[in-house]
């Protein structure tokens, strides 16, 4: 029986064909599984990931293979990105039961989900000590026959231990040392290479972001340093623009080559911010990160933007070469023949040299990725560019995963907004204001927002803490950059929603509603890594709104959540990267540097006076254009005439000011 060929999710639909008798999630499977007494094969991955592929196409196409599972178990193909929650609660099974994670993961369970055995990918053959597929199947359903008892006791054991770890860390009593997180947060940086750790080396822009917070020497430069290292690695695309996922190498030249909208939705704000802490005397830097974020936006835009106006979830890492076989990245890799085939010899051997083209190759079968050497000359470089983009877009694309997925969507409009309002490019807000429209219309239903969508057409699959708290976050500054309150209005909606489904007891948020499918836990995952948490998002969400709507009882929500992160960011800073930046914001606010409501007064949302407010506010301001008389935004707009910026920290309101000098110390003013 095909049950995955009208899935909401593309990564489910790949596998409709094969000779396994898969199950969507649901109470459908957990029913029959406890009507049959089988146990739960429950594989989980996505439809960029490449070893998800490799699996398929060894072990999940094989007839032989399938005789083994469709009588013994209940196999349940598992979307990761849609479904998060299962993902966290599997996860953390198989981290405990083998030590290490990652896609594909593959988990056996009893009929009603508890885990009893967990490993990743698993190839058809024996290598080693690693067990062929075939041998973990046919071991685990003579396991189940023969020591069912046995399996059942061990699984409900791990599901209690595992309950526990969904628990907020204790935290240290006091007042935190920010310092003191800053330089954890920054003791695995990379000083030969820039980023945080070895290989394999994620972007981390989280993190990033936070160093970027108070502008110290130190911090600035880990900061600065890696946004420049990635911006000439072969992590990024440097015709396209956009970055993969991972580099497998500690200097960022070979990457993992699936591209993640969160990944990029992420860097994008980042390199936005990382641009407004550049000096004006580092011309290079700066057009660096503007360079990174202008392929980004139009990676977005080009490749990503789907028929909704919402953006979709990613891009394959593998595409077919000219003869039709398959490859990992071989859509983005060159040789010196082939840039001298479509540039000429002059040109080819410059972008040779440019793009550290080799004859043997820094990849594989002599190809190399591209990767930004010296500092060329920027005209050049654009029109190599343009003619390599144009040749390449005659290659085989990677396949796109089309489906819609509500949190990474609020973040990619919430850093449109930035990169539009620093950068002077309306069409920018167009594209973020498209894709919101687009959450608004196809993922908010009966008054609860779903987490994806699919040509248009909402899954049902209801959203969770990060969806709500992303996408508010993202109407939010949309309605700041804009003026139109009923952005503010519908992200006050989301939060005001989401603070009746999530809350928890001790004034933190759950990933899942109250009255959501529960199983042997209540997923919490309060991790940075490599997107924000639920939690951090909804705290995000509710300062934003409540500065905009000057309401203090959502911040003093935000403040009770951030407490319930502190021992996490206690203990492991660099992997909270978004409760840092908030800790680092509630620092400086409390040597007089609150977050401010800063209003420009004028009927173009992208005037000198707005971009100049949007391009100095600290951390944790909140921007609000309109022309005067705008409604919807609490009391900020009320006899407020002058075509001027109107900046207020808590309780203390400055002179208004067209004076670029006189707008920069209203910002940055300390008040008691």
């Amino acid at each position: 029986m095909n049950r995955l060929a009208d899935a909401s999710s593309p990564y489910l639909r790949l596998h409709a064909e094969n000779p396994i008798d898969w199950w969507q999630w649901g109470p459908e499977a957990l029913a029959e599984a406890e009507r049959s007494g089988r146990p739960l094969l429950i594989s989980i991955g996505y439809a960029s990931c490449h070893w998800c592929h490799v699996m398929a196409a060894e072990s999940f196409s094989d007839p032989a293979i399938a005789e083994l599972i469709n009588p013994n178990f209940i196999p349940i193909k598992v979307d990761r990105e849609e479904r998060p929650d299962l993902d966290a609660l599997y996860m953390a099974a198989t981290q405990s039961l083998t030590g290490s994670g990652g896609w594909p993961m593959t988990v056996f369970a009893t009929p009603s989900g508890e885990p009893f055995f967990a490993g990743t990918y698993f190839p058809p053959e024996r290598v080693g000590a690693t067990p062929s597929f075939a041998e973990v199947v046919s071991a685990i359903s003579d396991a189940w026959t023969h020591r069912r008892d046995e399996a059942a006791q061990g699984a409900s054991a791990i599901s209690a231990a595992l309950a526990e770890s969904f628990a907020p860390m204790p935290a240290d009593p006091g007042r935190l040392d920010v310092w003191k997180l800053l330089d954890a947060a920054s003791a695995d940086f990379d000083p030969l290479n820039g980023g945080f750790g070895t290989a394999p080396k994620f972007p981390a822009p989280l993190l990033i972001d936070a160093l970027l917070v108070k502008g110290e020497p130190g911090s600035l430069d880990a900061a600065q340093r890696s946004l420049d290292a990635m911006a000439r690695g072969g992590i990024h695309d440097q015709l396209g623009g956009g970055f993969a996922r991972y580099s497998v190498d500690a200097s960022w030249v070979v990457p993992h080559f699936e591209k993640m909208l969160y990944d990029n939705a992420l860097l994008l704000g980042t390199y936005v911010r990382g641009w407004r802490r550049t000096a004006d005397h580092d011309p290079t830097l700066r057009w660096q990160h503007e360079r990174v974020v202008r392929g980004i936006v139009g990676w977005l835009d080009r490749e990503l933007r789907t028929e909704s106006g919402g953006f979709a979830s990613s891009l394959d890492a593998d595409s077919l070469d000219a003869h039709g076989n398959r490859h990992e990245g071989i859509y983005y890799c060159w040789s010196p023949a082939l840039l001298t085939d479509v540039l000429g010899p002059e040109d080819g051997d410059w972008a040779a040299g440019v793009f550290h083209v080799t004859s043997t190759g820094t990849f594989e079968h002599g190809l190399s990725t591209l990767q930004l050497r010296g500092h060329p000359d920027p005209e050049r470089l654009a029109g190599v560019t343009e003619k390599l983009l144009a040749e390449r877009f005659q290659r085989y694309a990677p396949a796109r995963d089309d489906k819609v997925v509500a949190a990474w969507n609020g973040l990619a409009i919430d850093s449109l907004c930035w990169a539009a309002t620093v950068f002077n490019e309306p069409s920018w807000l167009e594209l973020a204001t498209g894709a919101a429209e687009a959450l608004w219309r196809d993922h908010w239903i009966d008054g609860r927002l779903r987490r994806s969508s699919l040509d248009g057409q909402a899954g049902d699959v209801p959203g969770f803490a990060e969806d709500y708290g992303a996408v508010a976050t993202g109407f939010a500054r949309l309605a700041g950059a804009t003026g139109n309150s009923v952005w503010l209005e519908r992200a006050h909606t989301l939060v005001s929603t989401a603070v009746e489904l999530f809350s928890a007891e001790d004034g933190g948020f759950y990933d899942t509603a109250a009255d959501a499918e529960q199983l042997w836990a209540r997923p919490r995952s309060l991790s940075d890594n490599p997107t924000p948490s639920g939690t951090s998002t909804l705290i995000a969400g509710l300062r934003l709104v409540g500065l905009l709507r000057d309401d203090s009882e959502l911040i003093e929500l935000a403040d009770r959540a951030a407490l319930t992160l502190r021992g996490l960011l206690q203990a492991a800073p660099r992997f909270a990267g978004a409760a840092l930046t908030d800790a680092l914001i509630a620092d400086e606010a409390r040597t007089g540097l609150k977050p401010a409501v800063a209003v420009v007064i004028g009927d173009d949302p992208l005037d000198e006076l707005a971009r100049a407010t949007w391009r100095m506010a600290p951390a944790g301001t909140a921007v609000l254009t309109g022309p005067a008389g705008t409604q919807g935004f609490a009391h900020h707009f009320e006899e407020r005439t002058e075509s001027s910026v109107y900046v207020c920290r808590g309780t203390t309101c400055f002179a208004p000011t067209t004076d670029l000098a006189e707008l920069r110390t209203a910002l940055w003013s300390r008040v008691n």
